[in-house]
């Protein structure tokens, strides 16, 4: 990234210390692309909580399932072992692990990336192959900003391809599992294979992660395989049509700070509005800003969901979409065929209301 743009996300975030991209953010970048408030705000390591709260919304609770996984990882990963021989038929009676979370002591993100790229290179080309990789640090670009990313595991299969494990702390119940939450455990799975793929070729990293969970009602884990083809396939689309970063930076006003500790909510508000937001219904599933950009768009057509915004397309608000349903608004050459569509439905609608 260009010391220009460095210098324009900085000060785009002030003196708050910078919070670093991880696979959800990237997860939900990538689900909006083109959201420029979103790419700007994560680019620039903004903590999109502690903003959200300065006007009064609720922030958005990350779940941390750190407890779990340091039980699922004691004593040498003996449980996780077990669920790994059964879900990969992992034939190695003893356990090699490389912690790679820092580097003799040393936590640098480009010392611990380094490492762990020749560990894992390592691996993959039979030099040194240990069962697992605690905490790798991995690295993709997204929209020109390498992004750092963090895997709780990867696991080396005897057949030399590497599987990314996820460690999850809601449960699997009676063999079922909140499938929004597993959706969302693909999608961020999605984004540490590609990641891995990058670095070593796509026939040496595995489409199906093993995603680790507490059973039932205890803290016994249980482990099952999910296949992420269809979510790398959308991610890479979806990372080609990222703007780049320096763009989006050379676009903003000299001096516009979003710095929590200097400026008022009501400078805050009017500062935020110059970045350019687009908000969808699913925002408020995966973005700390949710709230406020569902709160800004009252009216428009984005706020029923992107079905509706792509039927209407040129349509930009409720209002206009009744005023052409009724006849009592002209359609611009760009509306005409939603104009089409909404006087027809309107007109069986009347029917079926008279009837």
């Amino acid at each position: 990234m260009h010391h220009d743009t460095q210098e324009r996300l900085r000060q785009l975030r002030g003196a708050t210390p910078a919070k670093s991209h991880n696979a959800r953010t990237v997860a939900a970048l990538t689900g909006n692309p083109g959201c420029v408030r979103r790419a700007l705000l994560d680019a620039a390591g903004i903590d999109k909580d502690t903003l959200a709260a300065r006007f009064g919304q609720s922030p958005f609770a990350i779940t941390r399932g750190n407890a779990f996984e340091a039980q699922v990882k004691a004593n040498g990963f003996a449980q996780l072992l077990t669920l790994l021989r059964e879900t990969l038929g992992l034939e190695l009676a003893e356990v090699g692990a490389q912690d790679l979370e820092e580097v003799g002591g040393n936590k640098n993100s480009e010392l611990r990336y380094t490492r762990s790229r020749q560990a894992l290179k390592a691996a993959v080309d039979g030099r040194d192959a240990p069962t697992f990789f605690d905490h790798p640090l991995l690295r993709l670009d997204v929209g020109g900003n390498d992004v750092y990313l963090e895997p709780d595991l990867v696991a080396f299969h005897h057949d030399g391809v590497l599987h990314v494990v996820e460690i999850k702390s809601f449960a699997i119940i009676d063999n079922q599992a909140d499938g929004t939450k597993v959706a969302a455990a693909a999608r961020q799975s999605a984004v540490y294979v590609l990641a891995l793929r990058r670095l070593l070729g796509d026939d040496k990293v595995s489409h199906e992660v093993v995603l680790v969970c507490p059973k039932d009602f205890s803290n016994q884990p249980t482990a099952v395989k999910i296949d992420v083809r269809k979510q790398l396939i959308n991610l890479e689309h979806q990372l080609t049509r990222l703007a780049r970063i320096e763009t989006l930076a050379g676009q903003l006003p000299d001096g516009l700070s979003l710095d929590p500790g200097t400026h008022s909510p009501a400078e805050l508000l009017e500062n935020l509005s110059t970045l350019e937001a687009r908000y969808a219904p699913a925002c408020l599933a995966s973005c700390e800003m949710a709230f406020l950009c569902r709160h800004e768009a009252t009216g428009c057509t984005d706020t029923l969901g992107a079905t509706v915004r792509e039927e209407l397309g040129g349509v930009e608000t409720v209002t206009e979409a009744l005023g052409l349903a009724h006849g009592t608004r002209v359609p611009a050459d760009d509306q005409q065929e939603a104009a089409t569509m909404l006087r027809n439905t309107a007109r069986i609608y009347g029917s079926a209301a008279a009837a």
